[in-house]
């Protein structure tokens, strides 16, 4: 349950900020795919595998971030589902939950970011106007503050002047000497 939590939050904080449907689309496809592949495989409970699916998610979208499993074992986050399969095996635990939710996951990651980006690719996985509609508010409501809004009391920077050229020092006429030495 804490897994579902945190990762799902971190995900809607993440590359879905401003996107809940986009955010409901996956849940949808995750779980409508899942049902489909439980049919075959004999499973009541996906839970877990839906938690690993969010998982696999996260961690493919957040390459760079370095995990610590137990303390013991460090890696990048793209490797967090295999860690876990790995204990899963380690525990004895039935490993089809989460070799579902690593595939569901994959399909999903696959089809959402990496078949657009490719020359040629298209978008399948398109979130339905009615879902856009009802959840997303349009503009982020996390925007650039207006200037006139800005806490701190003193607009810095807006009373600087341009420095200016330094003025050329003044020669002082030349003074004409006596030279005794001239005739």
């Amino acid at each position: 349950m804490i897994f579902t939590y945190r990762y799902c939050r971190m995900l809607e904080e993440g590359s879905f900020r401003g996107r809940t449907a986009d955010f409901i689309m996956m849940f949808v496809f995750g779980g409508i795919l899942m049902t489909i592949i439980a049919c075959f495989v004999n499973l009541v409970f996906l839970g877990q595998a839906f938690t690993i699916m969010l998982v696999y998610i996260w961690a493919k979208r957040n390459p760079y971030i370095r995990m610590n499993f137990f303390g013991m074992l460090n890696f990048n986050a793209p490797y967090l589902p295999w860690v876990l399969f790995g204990f899963s095996l380690l525990l004895d635990n039935s490993v089809i939950v989460d070799l579902m939710g690593i595939a569901v996951g994959h399909i999903y990651f696959y089809l959402e970011d990496v078949l657009p980006n490719i020359e040629g690719g298209v978008k399948i996985l398109k979130t339905p106007r009615l879902l856009k509609l009802l959840f997303d508010e349009g503009e982020d409501e996390y925007g650039e503050v207006p200037d006139d809004t800005r806490p701190g009391g003193y607009n810095w920077g807006e009373d600087v002047r341009e420095p200016q050229p330094e003025a050329e020092p003044e020669q002082e006429p030349a003074r004409q000497e006596d030279h005794p030495h001239e005739d």
